[in-house]
Formats: C-alpha cells, sequence, structure tokens
C-alpha cells in the first residue's frame, strides 16, 4: 500500500520516514518530496509498505501524531493524476 504522509517538518529525512513507519512492518520505501528550486522539503512525503494490514496499522496510529514537532496526516495515497502539460515558456 503506498501511503501519504502530510504536514512534516522541515527536519525529516528520508530515513527518518522510513524508521517511523518500520515500527509497524516492512517499508519498501520512504520519499520526502523536495523542491527542485530551494532544496528543502515541501512538507509531505510517501511510504511504500507490501503488507496493507501493517500499512493500516501504521495509519491507525500515526494519523494525527506527533513527529518533529509537528502533527502529521497519513492516509492512503490516491493514484497520480495525469494532468496535461502547460507549456508557459
Amino acid at each position: 500500500m503506498n501511503l501519504y504522509v502530510s504536514n512534516l517538518g522541515p527536519n525529516v529525512k528520508d530515513e527518518n520516514l522510513k524508521q517511523l513507519f518500520a515500527a509497524f512492518g516492512s517499508v519498501n520505501s520512504a520519499k520526502v518530496i523536495i523542491d527542485k528550486f530551494s532544496n528543502q522539503s515541501r512538507g509531505f512525503g510517501f511510504v511504500e509498505m507490501p503488507d496493507d494490514a501493517e500499512a493500516q496499522k501504521a495509519i491507525d496510529a500515526l494519523n494525527g501524531s506527533s513527529n518533529d514537532s509537528r502533527f502529521i496526516k497519513v492516509s492512503e495515497a490516491r493514484p497520480r493524476e495525469e494532468r496535461p502539460r502547460t507549456n508557459k515558456w
């Protein structure tokens, strides 16, 4: 199951996210999304867990919990929408 994690603090890195979710089961990947211009965290990320039951336990336990002085939100990620590319240049 692919999970969406929002309201992450600026100090949270990929490895921190992986460790947080590893307490609930196996984690295939954990990625904090970085702004390509500022090289700073955009405040959200994705975690992939192979076992849906373990992922649901992580959602139940971590949604609304405090991490890096912020209350994070955890939910199942929605599929990425295909949006038409606009060429503004």
